[in-house]
């Protein structure tokens, strides 16, 4: 390691433990409409999310903490120090790599969220497909009405973008043990799906347990590969290397009820609309990567 980079790595390291964020407020107190609105975008129709009773989604946590378009006021200036840094070092990109979450309480409707959160690690430099960097990781620790409700783990990697002029591949999906047979079958161009075994809810995506009654026991369908488009987006930025902007990205209803996130393909970006008719196929990027795709206004096939 040169002695700048020593140097660079050693400032970086003063800023973990730092403040990020400090007496942090929820723009919007736990509420019915954002629940709804999110159990209608991923298809969660658990009775828990209802009702006089109902308790919010826990993987909404960080949706509570969000500032939206105008940001928070609590941001801390270490943090934007720490990025500026990594800025003038040239890591002018960023990309967010993965979150953990912990859940303490349940969050209820009229909750009030506040949050403080800290700049837990950097890495040292690492070189990815994407250029080198830094991984930054923040943790959040969140608030109901002064009570510890959760704790929210987001990382991102600042980088120098990588210099090529050739065609990156396609990023691999990340694969767990909770996903592992999802990822299999797609190998043998299969779309599995999983069946609880104590309820017979589908689910999609992959979960160790029922959404539905808890049960951790599950089997799989094979979905039959008709859908349509539920809703939509236009990619046009960040012009990563493997992609070629503007592409759709649809969240598809299969036939079987659940939904899945994919490429619509088979006609131009701007001509996808709800409600389309697709159909799954699967598309190999290289000698290793298969990946569902849904083909609109032709056959799909596999």
């Amino acid at each position: 390691m040169s002695g700048g980079a020593a140097e660079l790595e050693a400032r970086l390291k003063t800023y973990e433990g730092r403040a990020a964020a400090v007496a942090g407020v929820g723009k919007d107190p736990v509420n019915e409409p954002m629940i709804r609105h999110w159990c209608e975008a991923m298809g969660d129709t658990n009775a828990a999310y209802t009702g006089p009773d109902a308790v919010a989604p826990p993987t909404m946590l960080q949706a509570w903490t969000m500032g939206g378009l105008s940001g928070h006021e609590g941001r801390s200036d270490a943090y934007d120090e720490l990025l500026g840094l990594l800025d003038e070092a040239g890591c002018t990109s960023v990309v967010a790599t993965d979150c953990e979450q912990e859940y303490l309480r349940p969050l209820r409707p009229g909750d009030e969220i506040t949050f403080d959160a800290v700049i837990e690690s950097v890495s040292e430099r690492k070189t990815t497909k994407l250029g080198t960097g830094h991984f930054v990781t923040t943790r959040m620790d969140v608030r109901a009405n002064g009570e510890p409700a959760g704790t929210h783990r987001f990382r991102i990697l600042k980088y120098a973008p990588a210099r090529t002029r050739s065609k990156a591949g396609r990023p691999r999906p990340v694969v767990n043990r909770d996903n592992a047979g999802f990822w299999e079958g797609v190998g043998r161009h299969q779309l599995l799906i999983q069946r609880c075994g104590g309820c017979g809810t589908l689910r999609f995506p992959w979960l160790p347990g029922c959404g539905a009654c808890g049960s951790p026991e599950w089997d799989t369908v094979e979905a039959s590969g008709e859908g349509t488009v539920y809703s939509y987006v236009v990619m046009h930025h960040p012009p990563f290397p493997a992609f070629d902007p503007p592409y759709a990205v649809g969240l598809i209803e299969l036939a079987e009820g659940v939904r899945i996130v994919s490429n619509v393909i088979g006609v131009p970006y701007d001509k996808v609309r709800i409600g389309m008719p697709v159909r799954l196929r699967f598309e190999r990027y290289d000698e290793e990567l298969v990946l569902p795709v849904f083909r609109a206004g032709a056959e799909g096939g596999r």
